[in-house]
């Protein structure tokens, strides 16, 4: 018999979350995303730094034996729910999610991998999984990209966080199948930084011109590495996307509670107090699917493709009305650019598109749970 699932923070996550959200308020609160987003600087690379090298966030995932602090999806849920309430420019998604993850799921007694496991959890590099933001659990294995003698050709286009990596985890078809590369970020290799809706996340076109490639996985394991990476990025992504529509509801609450009209607080106005009860309910369930996928994938159960497709499916479109309703219910104010509003719609659209839209994910939850799908 499976035993219950606790969705409840624990006190160590609870620590967690309060030492990542005392230093964002301090180093990366929404003011400071602006300004940053003026000056052209779309990634705080001090910022990363600091979070890795004091809060460990890089390191979460990966066991102790390897150099890092052995915590769990449920760890690094907290903290993607944290970053994503402060929509923080650092490249926690495409390092310590994506690309760590795919690694641990190839041999990591191995020195390539092992080796890149220790680089990442100490700091001393960053990585990106070499697929477009928009790839989604279940899908195809790419073959774009090719190896030969090496040295890795062809183009990858939206690759998260790509223009702070040092290193790209790639899948890439080689000399006997489907393989998971190591590519440093340098000569053969060309990142295009994009202008995307969201600017604190960064997404670039990546090309490869017989770059140098070390293999980390071959055809026995790359495949179901690469499927376990989007996996638990999708999953952790919920977490962030739940981070976003609480910000949204917390500043959306306290400032009808501010906003005086006809000598009354606008939030008393019963309909605004309809459309803001709404908007908790649809929070509280994201925060149990959110918090059940994080938990499935820190134990392993068998519905863990479930648990993910549904999370995504339901938390995307929260976070995406959260932001909606955040901007409508502040007024003029909401629509303009000095207020921070704006950057939790944005980050909202672009986590909607990111791994998987939710009408994908409820079309392979179809699947997954034998109903039937949607009729094209």
């Amino acid at each position: 018999m499976t035993a219950p699932t606790n969705l409840l923070y624990s006190d160590v996550e609870e620590a967690l979350r309060s030492s990542v959200a005392d230093l964002l308020a301090k180093r990366s609160g929404p003011a400071a995303v602006l300004a940053a987003l003026d000056s052209g600087n779309s990634h705080d690379a001090e910022l990363w730094r600091t979070l890795v090298e004091q809060l460990d966030v890089a390191s979460l995932l990966i066991p102790e034996e390897l150099g890092g602090v052995g915590g769990s999806a449920r760890e690094s849920a907290v903290i993607a729910e944290e970053l994503g309430r402060a929509v923080t420019p650092v490249p926690f998604l495409g390092s310590a999610v994506l690309a760590t993850s795919a690694l641990l799921a190839c041999d990591t007694a191995t020195e390539p991998v092992a080796k890149l496991l220790a680089a990442l959890a100490s700091g001393t590099a960053t990585a990106a999984l070499g697929v477009p933001l928009s790839t989604m659990p279940g899908a195809a294995f790419p073959t774009a990209l090719t190896v030969a003698d090496g040295r890795l050709t062809g183009s990858v286009t939206s690759v998260v966080d790509a223009a702070a990596a040092d290193v790209l985890v790639v899948p890439a078809v080689g000399p006997d199948g489907p393989g998971l590369y190591s590519v440093a970020v340098g000569d053969g290799v060309t990142v295009t930084r994009l202008i995307a809706l969201d600017r604190t996340r960064s997404i670039a076109d990546v090309t490869f011109a017989d770059a140098p490639a070390e293999l980390l996985a071959g055809p026995d394991v790359a495949p179901a590495a690469l499927e376990t990476a989007l996996v638990t990025g999708a999953g952790i992504l919920a977490s962030e996307q739940l981070g976003v529509a609480e910000w949204c509801l917390d500043t959306t609450v306290r400032y009808v509670k501010e906003r005086y009209q006809f000598g009354r607080a606008v939030g008393s106005f019963q309909a605004l107090k309809h459309r803001m009860a709404d908007l908790w309910l649809e929070l509280v369930t994201a925060r149990a699917a959110a918090r059940y996928a994080a938990d499935c994938l820190a134990t392993g159960r068998d519905d863990v493709a479930i648990a993910v497709a549904i999370a995504q499916a339901h938390c995307s479109q929260v976070a995406v009305h959260a932001a909606e309703e955040a901007v409508q219910l502040h007024g003029g104010i909401g629509m303009t650019w000095e207020h921070p509003t704006h950057l939790f719609l944005k980050r909202a659209k672009s986590d909607e598109i990111a791994l998987g839209t939710p009408g994908r994910h409820r079309a392979r939850l179809a699947g997954l749970v034998d109903l039937p799908g949607p009729v094209a």
